[in-house]
């Protein structure tokens, strides 16, 4: 099953992402919404600095320290979470239960979305070392591209 997103943040969903920012004691800045958006838009996984490109488009004046420091703080808030290899850190605002095929040559990510009916099996030792809020696999190996790029 693929998984289309939406091509705007959801009045509901920055309502809740407000709510968020306000319960850490946060203030809704316009640049803590658009690199939310930014992410929370996205297909790609973006990094920091895909980010920081994007955002800079409509907000010239954004420093990359901002997206930085914007992108730990909605990692800390649940908002956001990392994906991918340790040399090159992804972001995803997908918090529905998803698997992630990390490319090992490229490091690109790709989402895969278990059927309505399934959910994620997360496994009672898990449960038992706390309170599970987002629930996602990764796995790694080499993307199709890669493969055939490496087979030539």
């Amino acid at each position: 099953m693929t998984h289309t997103p939406p091509t705007a943040v959801s009045p509901e969903r920055l309502e809740e992402f407000k709510r968020i920012c306000k319960a850490h004691g946060l203030r809704v800045t316009p640049q803590r919404v658009e690199i939310y958006k930014t992410v929370a838009l996205s297909k790609a996984h973006p990094n920091a600095d895909s980010v920081y490109a994007s955002v800079r488009r409509t907000m010239p004046n954004v420093s990359l320290d901002t997206v930085y420091r914007t992108l730990a703080s909605l990692e800390q808030m649940g908002l956001v979470f990392r994906v991918g290899l340790a040399s090159k850190a992804c972001f995803d605002a997908d918090l529905k239960e998803h698997y992630h095929f990390v490319c090992m040559e490229c490091g690109e990510v790709y989402d895969a979305f278990p059927p309505q009916d399934e959910h994620l099996t997360v496994p009672d030792a898990l449960k038992a070392l706390g309170d599970i809020k987002n629930v996602n696999l990764q796995t790694s190996g080499v993307c199709t591209h890669c493969r055939k790029n490496l087979k030539k």
